[in-house]
């Protein structure tokens, strides 16, 4: 080789004349350098379209709710001979290889879509959670890999990588939020059903999880307000003084006070958890208010004509619930020919009512209505005497029923016969007499 350099310069040297040789080798140094230039360009350009792989687009985050799917997309240009993998960030943890699975978890599979892909003719088909196709397609288009996790659980909250087997590894990260819908928490962070005494201080708690953090908010469940004592008051319920109660439809915090709770107060209460994923859930809660019994008579004094039946009431309020009966003269009285005794409940609100049948003068004294529970005992007494009805008492009273009932129109129209013949016969009555 160097003989032969020799002798083409030194043929050169010898056809050449001296001053046009310099021309000569400066114009054949120029071409060789253009050449070896093009060259080196055409090898670069060969290299980065051939062998080197690189991300199209970033991998991106998701966020999805519990039990559903979430994917990943990755999308690789001039994949060439290299792999691609996905790996679980935190751990490092390699879920797939090319498209052969390598984690046993049976909820994540591999999908990829040629567009299609340098060398995809090398992907066998059948592989277990992997599905393309084997289109064999020119170098420098795009391919994309899918990473699938199924059935999501809170555990998969976490990032995931796409990696490529390149020297150094190139890789594109995505991470995955899990929406979680609202549980209440039960155990001691949570209100059981309580019972307490009337006057003390009460807070009913209820904590819930969830993502994002769930909205807490109590409600009756009977659909009536929530009653929250002002302040700066304090009464008995028993008086019946709403007006020192805020009236609420729904308490907006999870942490529900009663200060001095009251009987009013008492009653089935339900926390609902919410948050942005179905479904909502809720908890009831029950709290009694306990108090000594209470006793009203509807009138102390009562007069009523022989004969007639008479009826004699009394409203109780108490919790516990109350053994309730009424009494004559230390002497129980029991449903029967003589007596029928009626009691109807309402929540800690009880009426009894005492119907005397054919009123006699063995029946004038004190009847007391008696409820006792474990807190305590109370009763109220009415006295029940005789009324003597006169005939010209007959005569007024029968008149001026028939009268008001004649000018009312709501008055039954069957009683109007009655009274008028009451009338007729008390006037016959009195003229006989005389």
């Amino acid at each position: 080789m160097r003989g032969r350099r020799r002798s083409g310069l030194s043929l050169v040297n010898a056809t050449v004349s001296p001053t046009i040789r310099p021309l000569i080798v400066l114009t054949l140094g120029l071409v060789g350098h253009v050449i070896g230039y093009g060259y080196s360009r055409a090898y670069s350009s060969q290299e980065s379209h051939g062998n080197g792989p690189s991300f199209v687009r970033p991998v991106g985050n998701q966020t999805a709710a519990i039990g559903r799917e979430a994917v990943f997309s990755c999308y690789v240009r001039n994949i060439g001979k290299y792999k691609v993998g996905w790996l679980r960030a935190s751990d490092q943890t390699v879920l797939s290889l090319s498209t052969r699975i390598v984690t046993h978890n049976t909820r994540i599979s591999v999908t990829y879509e040629t567009g299609g892909c340098s060398s995809t003719s090398d992907i066998p088909m059948g592989i277990h959670g992997v599905t393309g196709t084997n289109q064999v397609t020119d170098e420098g288009v795009n391919c994309m890999w899918k990473l699938h996790i199924r059935q999501l659980k809170e555990s998969d909250r976490d990032c995931y990588m796409c990696q490529i087997n390149t020297d150094p590894m190139k890789s594109e990260l995505g991470c995955l939020s899990i929406l979680v819908p609202p549980d209440i928490v039960y155990g001691d962070e949570t209100s059981k059903d309580l019972s307490v005494s009337e006057g003390e201080n009460v807070t009913l708690n209820c904590q819930a999880t969830g993502i994002p953090k769930p909205r807490v908010s109590w409600r009756r469940e009977d659909g009536q307000h929530i009653l929250i004592r002002n302040s700066t008051s304090f009464s008995s319920s028993y008086s019946r003084k709403i007006a020192n109660f805020q009236k609420i439809t729904q308490y907006n915090e999870s942490k529900l006070h009663f200060h001095r709770v009251d009987r009013q107060q008492m009653g089935v209460y339900m926390c609902i958890a919410t948050n942005e994923v179905p479904p909502s859930v809720s908890k009831r809660v029950t709290l009694e208010v306990n108090f000594a019994p209470a006793v009203e008579v509807r009138a102390q004094l009562l007069g009523a004509p022989l004969g007639r039946s008479v009826q004699l009431e009394c409203s109780i309020e108490a919790h516990p619930n109350t053994i309730n009966f009424w009494e004559k003269n230390s002497r129980m009285l029991l449903d029967g020919p003589k007596y029928e005794i009626r009691e109807d409940r309402t929540g800690y609100h009880v009426t009894m009512t005492l119907l005397i049948k054919k009123f006699t003068p063995e029946d004038v004294g004190s009847y007391n209505c008696i409820a006792s529970n474990s807190l305590g005992k109370a009763e109220g007494s009415t006295r029940l005497y005789e009324i003597e009805v006169k005939d010209d008492m007959i005569l007024r009273v029968g008149l001026a029923e028939a009268a008001r009932g004649a000018s009312s129109a709501s008055f039954s129209i069957l009683h109007r016969p009655y009274l008028v013949a009451l009338s007729v016969i008390s006037v016959l009555h009195l003229v006989c007499t005389r």
